[in-house]
This record gives structure tokens, sequence and C-alpha cells, in this order.
């Protein structure tokens, strides 16, 4: 019996691997900072990307770039509840609030976002409490800290096996709250308090993420690990790397992949698939 992930009223049977699109509607992310501001623009971007293939849009309105300064709760959610709800009415596929905040995840979820991704990985108590008391589908990510500080010479024992207990304990805490576990979407949060080389290792062993039994979530597009192997500043000329990178992640137990460029990837996850009949 295939897996799935149930995202609400939603529920996804995980036999290919889903593509997520970004949508930031920040003023400062690291790759597509100011571009969609206007809540309109924003919401065309998320309509066009669902045409491009996109199976969930994941719209933030704190960057969480490395270095980056909290948003004030009400300026993120001014931010990204017009545009999660102008999406969820008509889009036809999940929209996910990608926030740290229980009141903007709550706020987002009153207008129709299916699916909360939290990169502090739920280690707010609120934020567990909201997850329960709804039934949307959730993403725990692992981060070293905060982003301010995040990248402040991260170091582990085996990155590995440390990430992998982590997020397992954190899913056991959003079990035991009551969150079903084909809720539960785990991510190793690439680029979140890491090393290239703590990066690298990650995506290599990404099939140990797998074992955990959950729905593995993996966002490589643009970051600046793809920047260090291809010497390349400008998160804008990453693109290739990232669908490379996309495509590993796919042949090695991601069941959904974060990306910017959606077209891309699913052009390139499509001929996977059909290699692999």
């Amino acid at each position: 019996m295939a897996r799935r992930w149930r995202c609400g009223d939603v529920t996804f049977t995980l036999d290919r691997t889903l593509v997520m699109g970004i949508l930031n509607v920040t003023p400062d992310s690291f790759s597509d900072g100011g571009l969609y501001e206007d809540p309109l623009d924003a919401i065309a971007r998320g309509r066009q990307m669902v045409t491009q293939g996109a199976d969930i849009v994941d719209v933030g309105g704190e960057s969480t770039r490395p270095g980056a300064e909290e948003v004030a709760v009400a300026a993120e959610l001014a931010r990204v509840r017009p545009v999660v709800g102008g999406l969820a009415r008509d889009l036809g596929v999940p929209v996910s609030i990608d926030t740290r905040h229980a009141e903007v995840a709550e706020g987002c979820l009153s207008v129709g976002a299916r699916v909360i991704n939290d990169v502090s990985g739920f280690r707010d108590p609120a934020m567990v409490e909201v997850a329960a008391a709804s039934d949307a589908g959730v993403v725990v990510m692992h981060m070293l800290g905060e982003p301010r500080t995040m990248q402040a010479e991260p170091r582990y024992g085996d990155v590995v096996a440390e990430v992998r207990e982590h997020l397992a304990g954190q899913a056991e805490t959003l079990e035991r709250a009551g969150v079903g576990r084909e809720r539960i979407a785990i991510d190793p949060g690439i680029g979140f308090g890491k090393t290239v080389e703590h990066n690298l290792e990650l995506l290599r062993r990404l099939p140990e993420f797998a074992e955990l039994g959950y729905a593995v979530l993996v966002g490589v597009s643009r970051k600046s690990v793809i920047g260090a192997v291809l010497h390349e500043p400008d998160p804008l000329r990453r693109v290739q790397g990232s669908v490379a990178a996309a495509a590993w992640c796919a042949l090695h137990g991601a069941d959904i992949v974060r990306v910017h460029d959606v077209r891309d990837t699913v052009s390139a996850l499509k001929v996977l698939r059909a290699i692999e009949g």
C-alpha cells in the first residue's frame, strides 16, 4: 500500500515526488525578495506555478536567510494572509504557510491554508497546539538555532544522526499532541545551520530520513550549497544545479521537493519517471 500525506481535505498518495512551489512575499528573501510584495502579483505567481505543475504552493512572509532578523507577527500576517486566502479560494491545490509563528499559522489556516511549514520545527508549544487543533499537514524542519545566528560555526558529530534524531523527536511530540502520523512530513533543513559539507552529507544519506516512515521534504533550491559547488554567487544562476539536486532527492527518498523553478523541476521529474517506467 502506498504511503500517504494528508493535508486537510487533500490526501497525497506518495507514489511520485511532489513539487512544492516557493512563493515569498517578502522584501528581502535571498533569491526572490521584493518580486511578489503586491498581493495581486503574488496570487498571479501562485496560479502560474500551478499551471507549471506545482502540487502545493508555499507562501512565506518572513525571510529566513542566514542573518535575517525576525519580522513582527502583525507585519508577517499582513503580508501572507491576503495571498493565502486569495490562492486558497480557487487555486485547486493545497496552499502551505511557511512560518515560525503560531498566530500567523492560525490566521492562515482560517482562510484556507492546508499545510503549516515551520522552519523552527514546532519547537514552540503554541505552534504544536495550532497543528493539533487543525487537520492541516505539517512540515517539521531542522534548524540549528535561529536564522540570525544559525551559520555562526555550525558543528555536529554526525550531522545526519543528530538531525534525524531531532526530527524524530519533534514528530513524536506532534503525534503525542494528536497530530496523526499521516499528516507529518520531515525536512532536514538544507542550509539552516549547516556547512556546505554538512548539506552534501545530508543529501548523500537522504534515505536514512525516509526510514523514519514520515513523508520527507527537501528544499535545496538556489541555496548556497549549490552556489558553492558551482562557484556561482548569483542565486538566479543556480537553476540547473537546483534541478539536479531536486532530481537526486527524488531518486533517494524525497516525497516532496520545495523549489523556485517549478517548470524546470517538473520537467526533470517527468523524465525520471519515464525512465523508471
